[in-house]
């Protein structure tokens, strides 16, 4: 119920108003509406002296009572009750927690690091058994030289580092330029195809998901959550059926809660609902109040939510003096509007259109869980990694091209710098994919460019073994 002022004067308006208007036509009595002196719903003292509302019936100062009023046990040995026109329960009104900033490796988020390591354990265990199985199968070491039909040794293409290379290119799904001989080392392999199927569309599958979805991860899911935790505060309005509730349950839950709203200072407690909504918006809080008055809240405030279920059953009703004649014929107009939809119409009038400034999602949890463009945060990783593995590889070929020049007979090597930049030069200017290959006048006939890549040279039937360049043999 709100008070309104205009041109004309004070008026009242909201739900209860509504219902009172439609009892009031269907028993056709009239009716004015006081406030009362302390905004009380009516609560009983240590002394047994009651307040509010109660205490306006027991004085008789008011016929009846109508508004968000509970019906509890003590307050019905005080006055009488309709029949509810609206059933509820206890629930809790949280902020809702703020879209959290994609990791930069938030690819990875799809498998746990457990997996992570699993699977890297799972890569080195089985090239190191490839690598063994492969030297110890005699099927896997073949001639090199298939021309030659009594060759002097035998070679094995699965070497520690071709093992790696092959493991590594099958679990990323780019296959490999070896492939296994024995059936031995080919089950292996098939083992590994199958486990990394799997492992690759489980990622995959998970990916799109973690990606494309913003997922809120609230801290409390329930009552219990929050009887279990230290950390977020929570309380109710000081006087009311909801903190009567806590005070007086037997349930262990609901009375560690509240043992732990009764030892916080500064107080938990509030003097009314709308302090309670603040503080909740400042954050780091949690108010235990009516459903129906956390759903219409939840309405207008789209950064609020209701967390969890009802902690409990029951319902408004309007209240009345001991023995007064109107409850009966009140209650049959309350079951009435009931059947014919009267009280849904003007729960869905107030709750979800009238005086609605900001709409908010219908479901604010569907929302954030449909899919959303990617941005370079959700992405970010993998540039990094690319841009790793490229500085990596130009890391990997200075040492090599290092490496290759101390080869170089000191006769024929130059300057460790002038060869580099010579190099840098031919690579940046792309003169094309061949070059000749640097050799001393003595040295020429006997260096050759299979010499010089380090591969073996197979000479091939007709033709000299010294140098292709030769001619036939005689």
């Amino acid at each position: 119920m709100m008070k309104v002022e205009d041109e004309n004067g004070v008026k009242y308006e909201g739900y209860c108003v509504d219902l009172i208007e439609a009892i009031s036509q269907d028993l056709r009595f009239q009716y004015r509406i006081k406030e009362v002196d302390d905004g009380s719903y009516g609560r009983k003292n240590d002394l047994g002296e009651w307040n509010g509302m109660i205490r306006e019936l027991i004085d008789g100062k008011a016929d009846m009572a109508i508004a968000d009023l509970t019906i509890t046990y003590v307050r019905e040995e005080a006055v009488d009750f309709t029949m509810p026109f609206m059933n509820l329960g206890i629930s809790i009104l949280f902020k809702k927690p703020t879209k959290k900033v994609p990791k930069l490796f938030s690819f990875l988020s799809p498998l746990s690091v457990e997996v992570w390591l699993y699977m890297a354990t799972a890569f080195l265990g089985v090239s190191l058994f490839l690598f063994i199985v492969a030297r110890f199968s005699a099927y896997e070491w073949v001639n090199p030289h298939p021309c030659d039909l009594e060759p002097e040794e035998l070679e094995n293409q699965f070497t520690l580092l071709n093992t790696l290379w092959f493991t590594i290119g099958c679990l990323m799904c780019q296959g490999c330029d070896i492939t296994p001989r024995a059936n031995s080392t080919r089950m292996i392999a098939v083992m590994w195809w199958f486990f990394t199927l799997i492992m690759v569309s489980s990622y995959t599958a998970n990916l799109a998901a973690f990606l494309t979805v913003e997922r809120l991860a609230s801290p409390i899911e329930s009552a219990e959550d929050l009887a279990k935790q230290t950390q977020i505060p929570y309380g109710c309005v000081a006087s009311g059926s909801t903190q009567s509730f806590f005070k007086e349950s037997e349930f262990p839950t609901y009375k560690r809660m509240w043992s732990f709203m009764e030892s916080q200072r500064p107080s938990v407690f509030t003097d009314n609902n709308q302090k309670g909504v603040e503080r909740v918006k400042k954050g780091n809080y949690a108010f235990l109040m009516e459903s129906t008055t956390i759903e219409f809240i939840v309405e207008r405030n789209c950064e609020l939510t209701q967390v969890g279920g009802l902690l409990d059953s029951k319902g408004y009703g309007i209240a009345t003096p001991h023995g007064s004649p109107y409850r009966t014929h009140m209650s049959s107009a309350i079951l009435k509007l009931q059947e014919n939809g009267k009280l849904h119409v003007l729960k869905d009038l107030w709750w979800k259109k009238k005086r609605l400034s900001t709409k908010c999602a219908k479901d604010d949890q569907t929302s954030s869980s449909s899919a959303s463009e990617l941005g370079l945060a959700n992405v970010g990783g993998v540039f990094l990694v690319l841009i790793c593995g490229v500085f990596l590889g130009c890391v990997i070929v200075v040492f090599e091209f290092v490496w290759k020049s101390r080869k170089v007979p000191s006769e024929e090597r130059e300057s460790l710098c002038a060869s580099f930049c010579k190099e840098l030069k031919f690579a940046i200017c792309c003169g094309g994919s061949t070059k000749p290959i640097k050799s001393s006048d003595e040295g020429a006939e006997a260096t050759t460019p299979h010499q010089e890549n380090g591969l073996p040279f197979m000479p091939m039937p007709g033709f000299s073994s010294s140098s292709p360049s030769k001619g036939f043999a005689s």
